[in-house]
């Protein structure tokens, strides 16, 4: 019986190879034994056919042999949906076709998610595969973690549900992207712009929320409101408690601000020169969990916010310390939870780290491989965990600083699982001043426990807690000053590539209707862990909005076409409802086709709206008067490549004429 891997891509493959013992290498595939074949995919080999497959003969082509756009062929819908290979994957898609032919089981070794699911279901379907088909479901390329892959690989069809659902999400995109993108941009044209107006069905309501944050930015007028300290002195310890309102106080506004400065006035008049006493004196003890382990989106939050990285910098860092240093397991998770069968890995993970990082071993010695944190919890796992380090016997020294520093979060997230709970005991005390509440609070560390992992993070980031003193209901306080503080309300921060990657994942938050909030809390947010640091790329590099610094702001042209478009295509609600549909194919309780016959029926509605009107957009394209397309003789346009800081020149014809040429130094290459 010869068995043939199928992998993602050639690392996952390798590290397959290497536990099977490679006994030849061969022209895009290993042999291992007798028995074994490892092949290797390019990550996805087919794409979804362009709509020229679909549109019929009689339309009329421009210069480049491409059908010319036009509002009465929208909108287009597949009735049988074409898969093409990519042009640079036709020689490996050969081997592995020759390859099939040659075996008599194959194993799915596709990343353990919906798309790695798809990818390799996809080229089994190209190749209309009869044999019997096996799943290697794994969540690290160390050898370990292949070894116990390898021993309990399962039936294909118990995860066939997941590859079917990337297939009608890969479908709802493409009818929301063709259909609407050609629709709005032929719609711009109508109002004298050449310009390509993308919509998506993440990329969008993404773009609407950076439009509103900045528009709640440029609108914001700062509210003064007012507050007192009060400098109070017990038994020769000095302290400062501030003042809390009553509700009936006169003078706030409807969110309980006091902005009438006269009545601040008249409070510190009252009970200036008056003694305080206390009221209420408790000490509790609390306590601070571990902090869990990391999910892709958690983790670019802190490395935005702590180095500056952006989404795509983690992502990149993380797939390299997974596939090419083996160091950290599967990054694409939206998990922050480890399994429970994993937790007595911990000592031998403990064991490892110590070996490879000799700077990690203080700390390593001090954390007992017996304490099980709340991260360790099957209920919250799903088909991925959090991103752990592994037990392959790696060399840190390889890594690039980037690497470094992500691999540093990584591994003290998983030490400090071994250590106590974070421990404190809460000081709270409430003092009457005539009449007024004045409350303070301080904590006192315990038992430091997990933070002892971050101490040195933390050295320059500690604030000072003020030390209270002991205090007994109806001690006398002394009231030394008064202080009335001017505050002013702060206007919302701009978003970063952190925090926008953040906000994608908890979209609910930026959502007022109580209803849609619900909804969209119950889901994973906007994309997946594997597609936000590209989403937020991809609209930069469409101009749809630009990077100031670490800030990120929308463009003219971005403001545009969220004013264009309606409510239902911006709105993250309608992504939440797909996902919740989409989950619901992934474990078998909703139709696809029930699926796609929403989109169709969402797509119609909205091409038609599109065709009402015209739309008038910004930021068109300069036309050079000098630089012709080769083709149709019209003007040639430079736009922003993909790469910060590249351009390219398109046509000024487009979308009737799709002529691109390379740019040499602010001209067209021709």
């Amino acid at each position: 019986m010869t068995r043939l891997f199928i992998a993602e891509k050639p690392t996952v493959a390798k590290a397959i190879a290497d536990v099977l013992g490679v006994t030849d290498k061969k022209h895009g595939y290993l042999i291992c034994g007798q028995d074994n074949l490892v092949t290797w995919c390019f990550g996805h080999m087919l794409e979804s056919a362009e709509p020229d497959y679909y549109l019929s003969d009689d339309i009329p082509k421009n210069s480049n042999g491409i059908k010319v756009w036009r509002e009465e062929d929208l909108p287009i819908i597949p009735r049988d949906w074409i898969k093409i290979p990519k042009s640079e994957c036709e020689e490996q898609l050969k081997i592995i076709g020759y390859l099939i032919k040659k075996s008599s089981v194959i194993v799915h070794a596709g990343d353990p998610d919906r798309e790695g699911q798809l990818l390799v279901d996809e080229v089994l379907k190209y190749f209309n595969n009869q044999l019997p088909v096996l799943r290697y479901w794994v969540n690290a390329n160390d050898t370990t973690s292949v070894k116990r892959g390898l021993e309990t690989l399962k039936d294909n069809i118990e995860y066939a549900n997941y590859g079917i659902a990337a297939s009608a999400r890969d479908k709802a995109d493409w009818l929301i992207g063709m259909n609407l993108s050609r629709a709005f941009t032929l719609k711009a044209q109508k109002g004298g712009a050449r310009v390509l107006l993308t919509v998506g069905r993440v990329q969008t309501p993404t773009l609407a929320i950076v439009v509103k944050r900045d528009r709640d930015i440029e609108n914001f007028k700062p509210i003064s409101h007012y507050s007192i300290d009060a400098k109070l002195n017990y038994d020769n310890r000095n302290f400062i408690a501030s003042w809390k309102m009553k509700e009936e106080q006169l003078g706030l506004d409807e969110e309980l601000r006091l902005i009438d400065e006269a009545k601040v006035n008249d409070v510190i008049t009252n009970i200036k020169n008056k003694k305080g006493i206390v009221k209420n004196f408790t000490k509790t003890p609390k306590k601070k969990y571990h902090p869990t382990a990391f999910s892709l989106s958690a983790l670019t939050l802190v490395a935005s916010n702590k180095f500056g990285y952006s989404g795509l910098d983690v992502l990149n860092s993380c797939q390299s310390l997974y596939e090419k240093h083996k160091l950290t397991s599967y990054p694409r998770t939206d998990s922050c939870y480890l399994p429970e069968s994993q937790f007595n890995d911990a000592i031998d993970i403990l064991s490892v780290l110590g070996k490879i990082n000799p700077h990690y071993r203080t700390i390593i010695e001090q954390a007992d491989h017996k304490i099980k944190s709340k991260t360790w919890n099957d209920s919250k796992t799903t088909a991925h965990h959090g991103i752990i380090p592994t037990l392959h016997h790696g060399d840190p020294s390889k890594l690039s600083q980037m690497e470094k520093n992500i691999y540093d979060l990584i591994v003290r997230s998983y030490i400090s699982q071994f250590y106590p709970i974070h421990e404190y005991m809460r000081t709270s005390i409430d003092i009457d001043i005539a009449g007024e509440l004045f409350v303070v609070s301080g904590n006192v560390v315990t038992i430091n426990g997990w933070k002892e992992v971050y101490q040195e993070y933390e050295t320059n980031e500690k604030t000072e807690e003020q030390s209270l003193p002991e205090l007994n209901v109806n001690d006398s306080i002394v009231c030394s000053e008064l202080i009335k503080k001017s505050l002013k309300t702060k206007a919302p921060q701009y978003f970063t590539d952190g925090t926008l990657i953040n906000a994608m994942s908890n979209i609910h938050r930026y959502v007022d209707d109580p209803e849609h909030k619900k909804i969209l809390k119950e889901e994973d947010g906007l994309g997946t862990e594997a597609t936000r640091a590209t989403i937020v790329s991809e609209l930069v590099r469409r101009g749809f909005i630009k990077e100031d610094g670490k800030k990120l702001i929308s463009t003219k042209l971005g403001r545009e076409l969220i004013d264009a478009l309606p409510n239902s295509v911006k709105n993250p609600v309608l992504t939440a409802i797909y996902e919740r549909m989409l989950k619901g194919i992934e474990k078998n309780t909703f139709n696809v086709t029930d699926f796609l016959s929403k989109q169709e029926n969402f797509i119609k509605e909205q091409v038609l709206n599109a065709k009402e009107g015209i739309l008038k957009v910004g930021n068109i394209p300069k036309v050079s008067k000098i630089h012709k397309c080769d083709c149709c003789g019209k003007g040639l346009s430079r736009l922003p490549g993909k790469k910060a800081g590249s351009f390219y020149w398109r046509c000024s014809g487009f979308p009737e004429c799709t002529k691109i040429y390379f740019d040499n130094k602010g001209r067209p290459k021709q």
